[in-house]
């Protein structure tokens, strides 16, 4: 049976069908409710169950704790409403990124490979304006005779062109069609911005980007975004990576650490011989061992599931406070089934 769900700060009441979710249904409303995830694991979504009763489907307990839950706090993506109910997502205005949800028609300018399994995008904009999103969100695109799917802007608000990473995943309908048949010219429709990862322009504390993969993608527009807003705490990047073969971009970034000392870029190698020229083990063992203490810092993780849970331990452990992680968790469509 239907229920009814009033989001308090959207000012309206929603209808939830049986079996979905608020944020489902908040979203296909048009509600650009603050979500990162998706499936439960990174928080952004976090709300406080004014009335009514919920059931919550399986989350990681960082994304919310036994506490909270006794504090009346839910995940809007993993709450099923029982009954009729009022909700309000935490946070103030800069918690939201207020622009206008827009459908843009574009076309491909430029294809090449970052890497062995990712491909770097460049889409132009067939007229109109550019699209107004804040760095870190992402866009829902439809490229020819694939399914939709949701990729970060690695460009930064206000250019005419817009910049991807997409990494080839196995047996992905869209990325094995993208990587291998995708042209120079093709349409593509983009619509957005979506997500509540993004830069937080006014903090002023230090600042944790940490990657995996094609997570990159939102870093890389982060952190630009940050330099260019003339942010000058300090910034450290860490980029987790298998081997040589799966990084990409590192000269930009050494680049633009050289010529901003509060950047620091730090790749770090899973499966890598000794005597490599990056440091070795697990990314998420070197920010253990640089960093200490993350109170009144923000981190922003963005990667592989696994990386990402295994971030968000490691800042839950050294201080850092819930509402100031950040991340972006890139999940295919069959670990998002499993989630």
């Amino acid at each position: 049976m239907t229920k009814y769900v009033e989001i308090r700060q959207a000012g309206r009441r929603i209808e939830v069908p049986e079996g979905g979710t608020i944020l489902e249904a908040a979203l296909a409303d048009g509600i650009a409710y603050p979500h990162g995830c998706r499936s439960g694991r990174c928080g952004s979504c976090k709300s406080r169950l004014v009335s009514g009763e919920v059931d919550l489907l399986d989350h990681s307990r960082f994304a919310l704790s036994e506490e909270e839950k006794a504090q009346g706090l839910i995940l809007a993506r993993r709450a099923i409403p029982r009954t009729d109910a009022i909700l309000a997502w935490l946070g103030g205005d800069e918690e939201t990124a207020s622009h206008p949800r827009r459908r843009l028609n574009c076309r491909v300018k430029a294809i090449k490979d970052a890497t062995h399994d990712i491909k770097h995008i460049r889409l132009t904009i067939v007229g109109g304006d550019p699209l107004a999103f804040t760095a870190g969100q992402f866009a829902r695109l439809t490229f020819p005779d694939a399914p939709t799917r949701d990729y970060s802007m690695a460009s930064e608000p206000g250019e005419r062109e817009l910049e991807f990473h997409i990494r080839q995943v196995p047996g992905g309908a869209a990325t094995q069609r993208i990587h291998a048949l995708l042209k120079l010219g093709d349409p593509v429709l983009v619509e957005g911005p979506f997500g509540s990862s993004y830069l937080r322009e006014q903090h002023a504390g230090p600042i944790l980007c940490v990657v995996g993969g094609s997570g990159l993608a939102p870093i890389k527009g982060i952190v630009e975004a940050a330099i260019a807003h003339g942010m000058k705490q300090p910034i450290h990047v860490y980029f987790g990576a298998r081997s040589d073969r799966d990084l990409y971009l590192v000269d930009h970034f050494e680049g633009l650490a050289q010529r901003h000392p509060n950047l620091t870029f730090t790749p770090v190698l899973s499966d890598a011989p000794l005597g490599a020229r990056w440091r070795t083990g697990f990314v998420t063992d070197a920010i253990a061992k640089d960093l200490q203490d993350f109170d009144g810092w923000k981190a922003y993780v963005a990667g592989p599931p696994p990386m990402v849970e295994a971030a968000m331990q490691i800042v839950a452990e050294r201080g850092l406070r819930r509402e100031d992680l950040h991340a972006d968790v890139f999940f295919t469509p069959g670990e998002a089934s499993a989630a």
